[in-house]
């Protein structure tokens, strides 16, 4: 039996998937190597990238392409050696040696990278091997598939990137007829701090011979689907609309979070694993959960992004709904780049669940310190007391704001992720919070849903920093809150105005109730 793929490259007789080379425009692709040329391929980690390099080598070594020598490889160990150039040309050469022997059966470079280094030394080994490679067969050019190239950092990245520009022009009887580097980040936005220089340099002048650079998308919508009807065709077991529709609206096609959702959904849960029953969006619903709260590894790789500085500048707003001050290009481009935001405007977080990711993973440490129980706020038909939780919450608010929203590094958004956290201790409990938010909205939107006996308990908190009136402030959040809860169907809505100007908390906190077109909202000033 096949399974959905979470870990390293896809393999057909494994896995469900997507054919990888459908996944790219291939015709142009061939093209570009047909006609010479050296272009970068990136995309966000767990992407599909490796697996449609790897896909490409065997097309390009099965004759029906061409005919050429392609060898894949994954140049990552240098990592290691940071900038120290000989120790990580080393590793670079070894690895290449090993692929072109797993690809090729081919121990040419092997057989010349100890001489080359002794010879050419750090700074020229890549290029001799290379092009005392590629002339040993004129009727078959070199093609070479350069992944995780952005993991080498400083002097090392400089010296491999210089070496295939000092041999371009010699292509393909003297160097590789076309070479794909292959990463995260489009080469042209690199920054490449190098020791040596003091000084940095953009990838762009360092590699200016790329011919493109090619982006490898998420699923579509028919990608997502045609992927779970793999395993209907498999199993028997089908998706209800409802959880199909929520697999698509929670990961928007991001291939490894489909992939791990259908996957604990299906296998790791005792409903899924029954074939004769379908998936229903419960199971989906819980799945989420469970791979948020695990902290499982690709969505902790992202939350260790959100230390960086350059991320929090576009994160941050982002949080708290503020229109941001000074937007760097480069930034937002990496951010885009890691996968944490949309690839298109507006700029919005790529999915929910990565929605849902960072404001916990910021807060992870606080909710860990928290005592507030569930229990606490239990009424005794089993619904939720969100009244007595803000209640307490204003007072938690008064006594610790200050030196818990430090903690965050996020100090604009601090009392939104406070908030958050609070909510989010006692609400784990038993149900969930949906949020909204996004850049200039000048609120944070947040559902919370509470099972109680055969209903769902919907209640609408709405959270805005008071920026002019409270009057105004409060008029417009009400709106605002009363739309929201229109729109979600809560049965009770909350307004939490935070006052960050004023020092007297005499006059900051309050409770009062606001009324629009005849729906009453609870007003907390904080």
């Amino acid at each position: 039996m096949r399974s959905f793929n979470t870990a390293g490259p896809v393999d057909p007789q494994d896995h469900y998937c997507i054919r990888p080379l459908d996944r790219m425009d291939l015709d142009y692709v061939l093209r570009l190597i047909q006609t010479k040329k050296y272009f970068i391929l990136h995309a966000p980690r767990q992407t599909g990238k490796t697996s449609a390099l790897l896909a490409l080598q065997d097309l390009l070594n099965s004759g029906s392409a061409g005919s050429y020598r392609c060898v894949y490889v994954n140049i990552e160990t240098g990592q290691a050696a940071r900038e120290d150039v000989q120790r990580a040309m080393r590793s670079i050469l070894n690895e290449l040696a090993l692929s072109a022997q797993s690809a090729l059966q081919d121990d040419f470079v092997e057989s010349i990278m100890r001489d080359s280094l002794a010879l050419a030394g750090p700074d020229g080994a890549l290029r001799r091997v290379l092009s005392r490679w590629a002339s040993r067969d004129d009727s078959r050019p070199l093609v070479l598939l350069i992944d995780e190239i952005d993991a080498l950092v400083g002097d090392t990245l400089l010296s491999v990137l210089r070496q295939l520009r000092a041999g371009y022009h010699l292509r393909p009887t003297g160097f590789p007829q076309a070479i794909v580097l292959c990463g995260v980040r489009d080469l042209r936005d690199y920054r490449i701090h190098s020791a040596s220089r003091g000084e940095p340099v953009t990838g762009g002048s360092a590699f200016n011979i790329s011919a493109d650079s090619l982006r490898l998308g998420d699923f579509s919508r028919g990608e997502v689907e045609a992927l779970l009807a793999q395993h209907t065709a498999e199993t028997g077991q089908a998706f209800r609309t409802e959880a199909l529709e929520r697999i698509w609206t929670q990961t928007q096609g991001q291939p490894w979070l489909v992939n791990a959702l259908c996957n604990r959904a299906c296998f790791r849960s005792e409903q899924g694993r029954d074939r004769a029953r379908p998936i229903e969006e419960d199971a989906i619903l819980a799945a989420q959960e469970q791979l948020i709260l695990q902290r499982v590894v690709h969505l902790d790789q992202l939350a260790h992004k959100l230390q960086e500085e350059r991320v929090r500048r576009v994160i941050e707003p982002l949080l708290s709904g503020a229109d941001p001050r000074d937007l760097v290009a480069d930034e937002l481009q990496y951010v885009r780049d890691l996968g944490l935001v949309a690839p298109d405007d507006p700029l919005r977080m790529a999915n929910p669940i990565y929605r849902e990711v960072v404001p916990r993973e910021l807060t992870f440490g606080t909710q860990a310190t928290m005592t507030q129980t569930t229990a606490s706020y239990m009424a005794a038909d089993g619904g939720l007391n969100l009244t007595l939780l803000l209640e307490d919450f204003q007072d938690f608010y008064r006594q610790h704001s200050e030196h818990w929203e430090d903690r965050y590094g996020y100090k604009e958004a601090g009392p939104q992720l406070l908030l958050q956290a609070f909510l989010q201790k006692v609400v784990n409990g038993g149900g969930r919070i949906e949020r909204e938010y996004g850049l200039g909205r000048g609120r944070t939107d947040l559902l919370i849903l509470w099972p109680q006996g055969s209903r769902v308990q919907r209640f609408v908190v709405e959270c805005k920093v008071l920026r002019r009136s409270l009057e105004g402030t409060i008029d417009e959040g009400a709106r605002q809150t009363a739309g929201y809860m229109d729109r979600c169907g809560a049965e009770a809505g909350h307004l939490v105005i935070f006052d960050r100007e004023n020092g007297r908390w005499e006059d900051k906190l309050f409770r009062k109730p606001a009324t629009v077109d005849g729906v009453t909202i609870e007003v907390w000033g904080m």
